[in-house]
């Protein structure tokens, strides 16, 4: 089943083509001036016609990023880890994907407080979320690409905290440039840390599920259903 890992990867390659798509958008047809500055990327998204295909790009990557985490969920489950670490990174995630939609469909400049607010949380719980998946790849069970996916996740997610520091003492320091650079950075290093998932993803083997179903004048009878429960295979 190493096609799951199409799932992490179709996140990061439609996140990043979309928001650039959104950029170039915005900049022929006027709505950013590049000669006033580097804009932050919901500057790029809060202008009709590119806001509207924002807001679709934010809700897309929302709903692959909760099914990403939910997969991710029951596969360190199905290592064996069912410990609160497991418990909160799917808490934090869906808080951080949830937040994703939020801000891509109340625009900057239509709502500030809220988008404000979804973005503050899309970083910090998101950033949260890796910082607890790092955690999760050295206590779950070896895989065969944990050698190399540790360090690596470890690394990004180092820059991402260094990102996000940095754009928030530019960003209340006046240089509004190069925060906004920062913001871009710290968005491609996310979709690279969901896209890195693939290494992962690659080992589930099947799905299954079971559901219950009540037959008259008889007992509950367990009837099973093609496909979803994830089982892994390291």
């Amino acid at each position: 089943m190493w096609l799951w890992a199409m799932l992490p990867i179709s996140l990061a390659v439609f996140g990043t083509s979309g928001i650039w798509t959104v950029f170039v958008l915005s900049v022929r047809n006027g709505s950013v001036n590049l000669t006033e500055g580097f804009p932050y990327i919901s500057y790029c998204g809060t202008h009709n016609p590119q806001s509207c295909l924002f807001a679709q790009i934010c809700n897309i990557c929302a709903v692959l990023a909760l099914w990403i985490v939910v997969i991710r969920f029951q596969q360190i489950k199905d290592y064996g880890q069912h410990g609160k670490a497991n418990i909160a990174s799917i808490v934090l995630g869906f808080t951080s994907a949830t937040a994703i939609s939020i801000l891509g469909n109340f625009q900057q400049s239509v709502v500030r407080s809220i988008h404000l607010f979804g973005a503050f949380v899309a970083f910090f719980v998101g950033l949260a979320y890796f910082w607890v998946q790092l955690l999760l790849t050295y206590r779950a069970q070896p895989s065969q690409g944990r050698f190399w996916v540790g360090p690596v996740r470890a690394t990004c997610c180092t820059l991402c905290t260094s990102l996000v520091i940095a754009m928030t003492v530019l960003a209340n320091t006046g240089y509004v440039s190069e925060a906004a650079m920062c913001e871009w950075a710290l968005v491609m290093v996310f979709f690279f840390l969901f896209g890195l998932f693939a290494a992962e993803f690659r080992h589930i083997d099947c799905h299954h599920l079971t559901i219950q179903k009540q037959a008259l004048g008889s007992s509950p009878a367990l009837i099973e259903v093609n496909n979803y429960v994830v089982n892994t295979v390291s």
